[in-house]
């Protein structure tokens, strides 16, 4: 492991898409499938704890979702299976990664889980559905600091051996982990990189940035950005132009933070991701965004300055020009 700022991340920094040149896309390059917003844990950070109503993706519509790619003209990059919940409290997991990587649709699927359920048994399952990365997110570095943190009694000696094993029959599989250094002593991050380098593919300690609108998080660290960069706000999201977020009950939004459906493009019980992906009001929000026109949630987006986006900004009367086309 070489020197904090050689530390693997948890994006892709290196030979990047050129985003600006692809622009307009006809596949997207990340598909967002939250297969449960239901958590175990209350995470002093999250909003989860806000949901109303948090759901298990029915594999039926999953299905179906995976189905649907064979719509667009290629593969799409990425299926991330994670978004406001505990991916792995979806019994269905293991079969969700092993349906989209039979689908020959999808180049890669991953996943972020907070590692609780990641017993030996379901290890195996999870490996052996060929997932392609697991991104782990740590709590602390003992159990009281767990309980203080999630609200969650854990053996946390437990949970660091249940990474073990993960780690031990991993195969192909890239194995991240990560956890927040802003509520972590000098001594606690010494101590991280100490029991999780030796588990893991790459480790690192992240920032808090509050980018779940409608949430106060106090404490929110203000000098760097998640990664550790500068922070740098862009005015242009980048994100709508690659990517979507199917929820856990089929509603499709425009945005992978959107917890509070205020940003619904459709569903997929009523209609196809091609033609979500296309619709004229997705396009209608991307042109807003080109134009300057955002509303109240993305005015406010915390994601556009802590989050490491691409900047789109100065290219925005090219793009335009492209789509108009």
């Amino acid at each position: 492991m070489g020197a904090a700022g050689d530390r693997m991340k948890r994006i892709q920094l290196e030979n990047r898409t050129d985003l600006k040149s692809e622009i307009p896309l006809s596949t997207p390059y990340v598909i967002f499938i939250d297969p449960s917003s239901l958590c175990n844990f209350r995470c002093k950070f999250c909003m989860n704890s806000k949901i109303k109503k948090p759901e298990i993706m029915d594999f039926a519509l999953y299905r179906r979702i995976i189905d649907d790619l064979n719509e667009f003209d290629k593969p799409v990059k990425t299926i991330r299976l994670y978004g406001f919940g505990e991916p792995l409290m979806n019994k269905k997991f293991p079969e969700m990664v092993s349906y989209a990587k039979k689908s020959k649709c999808v180049l890669a699927v991953d996943t972020t889980t907070n590692g609780y359920l990641l017993w030996k048994d379901l290890n195996k399952r999870i490996i052996d559905s060929g997932i392609d990365r697991i991104n782990i997110s740590i709590e602390g570095v003992n159990s009281k600091q767990y309980k203080d943190f999630t609200g969650r009694n854990i053996d946390f000696d437990e949970l660091v051996s249940n990474i073990s094993h993960l780690h031990s029959i991993k195969g192909k599989t890239t194995i991240f982990i990560k956890a927040d250094g802003d509520y972590l002593s000098e001594e606690d991050k010494q101590k991280f990189y100490k029991i999780f380098t030796p588990i893991s593919d790459g480790c690192d300690l992240e920032h808090t940035a509050n980018c779940w609108y409608d949430m106060d998080i106090p404490d929110v660290n203000k000098s760097v950005g998640i990664y550790g960069q500068p922070l740098c706000r862009v005015d242009t999201c980048p994100y709508i132009f690659y990517s979507m977020m199917v929820q856990a009950s089929g509603a499709v939004s425009v945005c992978f933070l959107d917890w509070n459906k205020k940003m619904i493009l459709g569903n997929m019980n009523k209609s196809s991701l091609k033609n979500i992906w296309d619709s004229d009001l997705f396009n209608k929000f991307r042109l807003n965004m080109l134009w300057g026109i955002k509303n109240n949630i993305c005015k406010s987006c915390q994601q556009l300055i802590s989050g490491m986006p691409v900047n789109l900004d100065p290219y925005k009367t090219e793009i335009l020009r492209r789509i108009k086309k």
